[in-house]
């Protein structure tokens, strides 16, 4: 190859060179472009993702804020409805304890003048016998006819019933009237012992045994306390609600006990000392409901109402107190007795309300109330 053809050659690698070289720049130029733009949209991107965890945080808490204002609605919704019942309940309560009340007093008061008019009649005809005693035979016939001996025997019995049954009614009316309170507005100074027997007075019939039922013991260890300033009617639906609840749980223990045994509640019947409450402990006693009352610090009331029944799980306690919350089945009970207990003692009566509980061991609930009420604190009923 000759000279000529080399410098040739060298020239076109040269041009070729060349042009590689503003192809390479002009590469570096665009890769610099991207590069920027690559950054900024990095930096776009960011900033969208950083606004939208922004959003997304705040529509959380608007959302969470928006969850508990309903559920807070709901509560006080329901809790004005379940006053509103209360009051009606206690309006209702009191009409037909005072009907009731007027007839029962009638009765009551004739069968004091029936039982001595009876008790006179019966020894007018005992005198008729001993001075009379060969009748006429149409008298006979008439003291075989109506079985006079009989007669005289059973009727003082009859009256005495009577007179029972009418002082039971006169003891519900009562309670039912110290119970229907629930629409007094005002403080009052009442005996709290008063209103937990109303409470167990409408209770009796599931405390009594039954076929089905062994019955329910109740333990009353009242202290001596003094007149209590309270809202009654209001304090009467706490009573009512923890021994409700008590009489619940003392029920589901002997289900389970009955399904764990395989045995009827009839054979339970007389079986002091015996275990329901939770198979493996034999220490439980039969179904018992255990109510003390004292003075503590010189001011304040304690209630305490406990059952020996299956207790609670750590996790049903912690929320024990928290509307709508139940562990019993849909259409047995609405959450909201223990909430309006905790509301009525805390908030009206500035008291105390606690729950000791653990699985197997039973429940008590503790109610503490100060014995007056500050003029300050008080709020209306």
């Amino acid at each position: 190859m000759e000279l000529a053809d080399y410098e040739k050659r060298l020239q076109e690698l040269e041009k070729a060179n060349r042009i590689l070289q503003k192809k390479l720049e002009r590469s570096e130029a665009d890769r610099v472009d991207l590069e920027k733009t690559n950054d900024k949209n990095q930096a776009l991107l960011k900033s969208v993702i950083r606004e939208l965890e922004e959003s997304k945080t705040t529509l959380e808490e608007k959302s969470w804020d928006l969850e508990q204002a309903l559920k807070n609605l709901q509560a006080m919704q329901a809790k004005l409805v379940a006053s509103e019942k209360m009051s009606a309940l206690g309006v209702l309560v009191a009409g037909v304890a005072h009907e009731i009340n007027n007839p029962v007093n009638f009765i009551y008061g004739n069968l004091i003048h029936a039982q001595k008019y009876t008790h006179d009649l019966l020894e007018l005809v005992q005198l008729y016998q001993q001075y009379y005693p060969n009748p006429t035979s149409e008298i006979q016939e008439m003291i075989e006819a109506i079985e006079l001996d009989f007669l005289c025997e059973d009727l003082p019995k009859l009256l005495k019933s009577m007179n029972v049954g009418t002082e039971r009614i006169r003891e519900i009316v009562k309670s039912l009237r110290n119970f229907s309170r629930l629409n007094e507005a005002e403080f009052k100074v009442v005996d709290i012992h008063e209103g937990l027997d109303s409470a167990l007075m409408i209770l009796h019939n599931r405390l009594k045994p039954k076929a089905d039922h062994p019955g329910i013991e109740v333990i009353k260890e009242y202290g001596q306390l003094p007149p209590v300033e309270c809202c009654p009617g209001q304090l009467n639906q706490v009573f009512m609600n923890l021994l409700t609840n008590a009489v619940d749980a003392l029920d589901e223990g002997i289900r389970d006990w009955e399904l764990e045994t395989g045995q009827k509640v009839e054979e339970m019947q007389g079986m002091q000392g015996k275990s329901f409450s939770s198979i493996s402990n034999s220490q439980s006693q039969v179904p018992i409901i255990q109510i003390r009352t004292e003075i503590i610090q010189d001011n304040w009331v304690t209630i305490r109402i406990g059952d020996n029944g299956l207790g609670m799980s750590e996790d049903v306690h912690s929320k024990l107190f928290d509307p709508f919350f139940t562990t019993k089945p849909v259409g047995k009970g609405t959450g909201l007795g223990l909430s309006i207990s905790y509301q009525i003692v805390v908030e009206k009566h500035g008291g105390k309300m606690q729950c000791y509980s653990a699985p197997g061991q039973g429940a008590e609930f503790v109610v503490q109330i100060p014995l007056r009420q500050s003029i300050g604190d008080r709020n209306p009923c």
